[in-house]
């Protein structure tokens, strides 16, 4: 184990996308009733802006609408509508330019003309972005998900259209990026329908198969078991019996057990299925939202899995690409299918009623077990791959809509470009000041009765995030930052630290300390371990701002923690400890962190500064000056290399502010690493302590010379005998031929 030196202190005294082209102009006229550039879906302190796109009964594109035949609800309240724009070519306009088309055409043809020319209405050609998604598909699906884009291309495409081309496996792989180069499109589609992907077992016949067999094993079993032979060669016919009950099972438990490793296995794919999908998703919409206006992603999918564990992920989806302002239109790539998803459901449901029936009449009533509330979970399971169910969700709460059981997509294609070049925007300000990271429910209603709204959902009520997409987890706990007073309803201690590394100078450590007590436990109703489970629901996230206020990063982890009854007391006495690295450019940083308790929904804030330093490549450069708190010795497989506090086979736990008592420490540890800079075999450190004005101390080191990766790392420790109680403040100053650096941290120090 690495040791730390302990020094004799001479005592003195008292942390892309193209640029969007330019629209064609080519003779269109002036259109004062719509806008260059549409605002996009924000809520930011006091405003709301959103498209929304109106249909007749027929499907057909209603474009007379005005101001006053809107109604917006937020949670089911009426708001006042303050602004109302149209983007695209309203129908009076687009019915003015035919008859002066019309004269033009008749003044330029020659006399002898035998009829009017009639000139169609002008079509919209403002150019669009659009991000083409190919999910996970079978070779027929991503034959007809190709032929469906290429409608796009041959009917929807606009010159300066902006597109790119995406593809899902278990990352997101970019197989065009963003072109207005239509023959550049048209490769990047033929190459994401050629792609194979990762095959993901599929068998649910099978374990239906199997479930039957250990049906007819307890059949089996129940039969042998209940008769009683008699009179003659009773005994061979019992023996004959007891070989077909234990047959029968064994045949009903080695069943149960493929039964139960299938399924097993199933969730665990789909949980996997589900989490790349969703991320894959997240990063498309979030790039789009630097982007002006309505963005359009058209999803290619047979089916999207959201189980349980990605619900929440799932939401971020939605919420992403509403505040980016994007709609995603979903494709079931499945087309017309010989068995719907819903008849799959429907046969393990007779399958598990069938059971459930056997298990009553046979007097085999494990109704106690759950085994029928288990098949009702997992009927619930399986209607979420219903490519109506998530594939229609996130159409539906995006202003989308789904595309299903068609092997022509040419007229929702046609509907789809419809709603590109053509929206009503709405905007408002909500009613309802109090931003607490709920999610809110907008509704749109029109006064014309017989049509249909399209637009979105909702949006969680926190003020706009920069940085990186919202996860759902994140909004109650955010919205605590924007409260006033801030809460502080327990105990945190908030750290960031400068470690620049050579290959990443900005690098920066954040820490975050919650004391394990104050976090509150539930008992978990459902669960039938007899243990008594006690679980916790706690968040923590760190906002990192620049000078300007701006968020450039945001650091989070959502704990779920659990513990038997018997152990709770044993797991509060430990502490919470949140660690995560950023990589920032050189200024000075606030560290905003919020600790919120999900089941008390109490919550605590606590800042900190950081200031990363400009430094040179090849200059001198010392870490922030670290003092211990504590040390703990690990495994060579636990050492980790790119971790900035591991110390040989040590990790260190920096002191969070707590004072130093010279009643249990008779020295202060501290630590640093000097990078870079000259002749790195002849350095010296100077470590100066401090007393406001005053230096109560000074001692010079010999540094160790660098290790593998250039780094000098010292790790030291400050005898307290001679220090009166106080604050101090640690300085430490290394030199060499190239210059000098120099870092302190204060301390205050108890009896």
């Amino acid at each position: 184990m690495t040791r730390l030196r302990l020094l004799t202190v001479v005592f003195l005294g008292t942390a892309a996308f193209s640029p969007f082209p330019p629209a064609a102009r080519a003779q269109a006229p002036a259109e004062p009733a719509a806008r260059a550039d549409v605002p996009t879906f924000t809520a930011g302190t006091n405003a709301v802006t959103l498209d929304v796109i109106v249909r007749d009964k027929k499907g057909r594109m209603v474009r007379d609408l005005s101001g006053s035949d809107f109604e917006v609800f937020e949670d089911g309240v009426r708001q006042a509508v303050q602004s109302f724009e149209v983007y695209g070519r309203r129908t009076e306009d687009a019915v003015a330019e035919a008859p002066a088309a019309a004269a033009a055409a008749r003044a330029a043809a020659p006399a002898t003309a035998a009829a009017p020319v009639v000139v169609a209405p002008a079509p919209e050609t403002r150019p669009q972005v659009i991000a083409f998604v190919f999910d996970r598909l079978s070779p027929e699906a991503r034959g007809l998900a190709h032929k469906a884009a290429l409608s796009y291309m041959e009917k929807g495409h606009v010159e300066g259209d902006l597109v790119g081309v995406f593809a899902i496996n278990l990352a997101l792989r970019t197989i065009q990026p963003f072109t207005t180069e239509a023959s550049l499109i048209r490769l990047g589609l033929e190459r994401a329908a050629s792609q194979a992907n990762t095959a993901f077992a599929n068998d649910r016949a099978q374990t239906r198969d199997l479930v039957d067999t250990v049906a007819t094993g307890q059949q089996i079993s129940d039969s042998a078991t209940s008769a009683v032979p008699s009179g003659p060669g009773a005994g061979a016919s019992g023996a004959s019996l007891g070989a077909a009950a234990a047959a029968g099972a064994l045949a009903q438990a080695i069943g149960s057990a493929q039964v139960s490793m299938l399924r097993s296995f199933e969730s665990l794919e789909r949980d996997q299925q589900g989490y790349a999908t969703s991320n894959a998703l997240l990063a498309v919409v979030s790039g789009l939202k630097p982007l002006p206006g309505r963005k359009t992603v058209v999803f290619f999918s047979e089916g999207l899995v959201i189980p349980a564990n990605v619900q929440a992920q799932f939401r971020s989806v939605i919420h992403t690409a509403n505040r980016a302002n994007v709609s995603v239109y979903a494709m079931d790539a499945g087309g017309l299918r010989a068995q719907s998803m819903n008849e799959e459901t429907k046969k393990e449901m007779d399958q598990a009623a069938a059971r459930r029936l056997r298990q009553i009449e046979s007097g085999h009533d494990d109704g106690t077990s759950g085994s029928m509330t288990k098949a009702l979970e997992r009927n619930e399971d399986l209607l979420s791959l219903n490519p109506e169910s998530g594939l229609g969700r996130l159409a539906a709460e995006t202003g989308g809509f789904l595309i299903r059981d068609t092997n022509d997509a040419g007229t929702a294609f046609r509907r789809m470009e419809e709603d590109m070049r053509f929206q009503y925007v709405l905007g408002y300000s909500p009613s309802n000041e109090t931003y607490d990271g709920r999610f809110r429910t907008i509704s749109v209603k029109v006064s014309r009765p017989g049509l249909q709204v399209q637009t979105r959902e909702g949006y969680f009520a926190v003020k706009p995030v920069e940085s990186k997409p919202l996860k759902t987890f994140e909004a109650p706990a955010l919205a605590q930052l924007d409260r006033s007073p801030r809460p502080t309803g327990f105990p945190m201690q908030t750290m960031g630290l400068t470690f620049p590394d050579s290959r990443q100078p900005g690098l920066v450590p954040v820490l975050v300390h919650v004391p394990g007590n104050t976090i509150a436990y539930v008992a978990d109703k459902a669960d039938k371990s007899g243990q008594k489970t006690q679980r916790a629901d706690f968040t923590v996230i760190v906002r990192v701002k620049d000078e300007m206020g701006r968020e450039v990063d945001r650091l989070s982890q959502h704990y779920l923690l659990s513990a038997p009854e018997a152990k709770l007391d044993s797991a509060r006495r430990g502490d919470l400890l949140f660690y995560r690295q950023a990589v920032l450019a050189p200024g000075r940083y606030s560290l905003e962190a919020v600790g919120y308790d999900g089941h008390s929904q109490r919550a605590s804030v606590s800042t900190a500064a950081v200031e990363v330093p400009r430094v040179s490549a090849d200059g001198l450069r010392l870490s922030s000056v670290v003092l211990v708190g504590r040390a703990e010795k690990v495994s060579d497989a636990e050492q980790k290399s790119d971790n900035p506090l591991f110390y040989g086979d040590t990790v260190i736990y920096p002191n969070m502010g707590e004072p130093f008592r010279k009643s249990t420490s008779s020295a202060v540890g501290f630590f640093f690493t000097v990078y870079g800079g000259s002749a790195p075999a002849a350095r010296k450190a100077t470590i100066e302590v401090r007393r406001g004005d005053q230096v109560a101390g000074r001692v010079t080191a010999d540094l160790p010379g660098p290790d593998a990766s250039g780094r000098t790392q010292f790790a030291g420790a400050l005898p307290l005998q001679n220090f009166a109680p106080g604050t101090y403040e640690l300085k430490v100053t290394v030199a060499d031929a190239s210059g000098n650096a120099t870092q302190q941290a204060r301390f205050t120090l108890a009896e």
